[in-house]
């Protein structure tokens, strides 16, 4: 099958019309739902008659500090076994190293639940160590390590975790 002027005008006809693609391919006859999409991309028509902007939008700044949020959820059928999520949207990225003070510390024998377990240094050196400073609550490190560990490209990335207890 190829695509002659007269199929494409047609393509063009029936996607302004807001047909869908597997009904357009039905309308040509002899081409896949598959073919249809691709053409359609190859022709910059995935608008739907709204022509494509190359303006692009200036992204607001966030000023607001991390907020986090806690809620409790059920998964699926297994409504017994309770998961909870936690919200970390880190708005402000660290822009300086944070000084660990050397009182905090700690070696990885003396890091217990709530010290931040941030490696700091080469751990074959003599002078390796942990954060030590006090770690939030479900999450391994300090506010500051925790702002460098969480990243992604999208700012309310979920961290889920079982609820044990």
């Amino acid at each position: 099958m190829s695509w002659t002027d007269e199929r494409v005008d047609l393509l063009k006809k029936l996607w302004q019309e807001g047909l869908s693609a597997s009904q357009i391919a039905g309308e040509l006859g002899g081409v896949t739902r598959n073919a249809v999409i691709g053409k359609i991309h190859r022709l910059g028509l995935s608008g739907r008659g709204q022509p494509t902007s190359t303006i692009k939008r200036s992204r607001r700044a966030r000023t607001a500090p991390a907020v986090r949020q806690r809620r409790t959820v059920t998964i699926g059928a297994t409504a017994l076994q309770a998961e909870e999520e936690i919200e970390i949207a880190a708005e402000v990225r660290p822009t300086h190293s944070v000084v660990v003070p050397i009182s905090k510390r700690l070696s990885i024998e003396k890091l217990t639940e709530r010290t931040c377990k941030w490696p700091i240094g080469d751990p074959s050196e003599e002078d390796f160590y942990f954060c030590g400073c006090d770690s939030l609550e479900g999450v391994p490190y300090c506010e500051y390590h925790a702002g460098v560990a969480y990243q992604g490209s999208d700012p309310r990335r979920k961290l889920k975790r079982t609820a044990h207890g």
